[in-house]
């Protein structure tokens, strides 16, 4: 007697099918995710920087009674915050990575308005400079991916 019994081995493809959209959802989900997690960790670095600028130059008042100006806004700017060798004498403790948004890591300088990809620093009154008028205020902003900004103003 002859019998004919059917081995089957492997799987259908309809469950190959199964098993190739379930790993498909899965993985758009995880990468949905991975953006979302490292937009929000760009937008805590952005608040961190914006921290420790703004300890840094309040210290700076402290022992000067005025705020750094900037010499993209005022030609006559000798407290500039956006030079190097400035910052390196006058605000010690402020890592020179801190000047630079996540996005834009190459650009270590303050912008002197609101923009994406810089951190702005606007002195008060306007057209402070160390010549003539010192300045007495500022304003401090990132622009952040999850939407909206993170400011911090001058304490005095």
């Amino acid at each position: 007697m002859i019998s004919k019994i059917k081995n089957s081995r492997g799987f259908t493809i309809v469950e190959l099918l199964i098993v190739i959209v379930v790993i498909g959802i899965l993985a758009a989900l995880v990468i949905t995710t991975y953006n979302g997690i490292q937009e929000k960790a760009r937008d805590t670095e952005r608040k961190t920087d914006i921290n420790a600028q703004h300890g840094q130059i309040e210290a700076f008042y402290a022992s000067t009674g005025k705020y750094p100006c900037l010499a993209s806004v005022t030609s006559t700017c000798a407290d500039d915050l956006n030079d190097a060798a400035w910052r390196k004498t006058n605000m010690s403790g402020l890592d020179a990575a801190a000047m630079a948004d996540p996005k834009n890591a190459t650009t270590q300088a303050d912008c002197g308005a609101a923009a994406s990809g810089c951190y702005a620093y606007v002195p008060t009154p306007t057209g402070c400079d160390d010549a003539s008028t010192d300045c007495t205020g500022y304003t401090l902003t990132a622009t952040l991916e999850a939407g909206g900004t993170y400011q911090k103003q001058s304490l005095n």
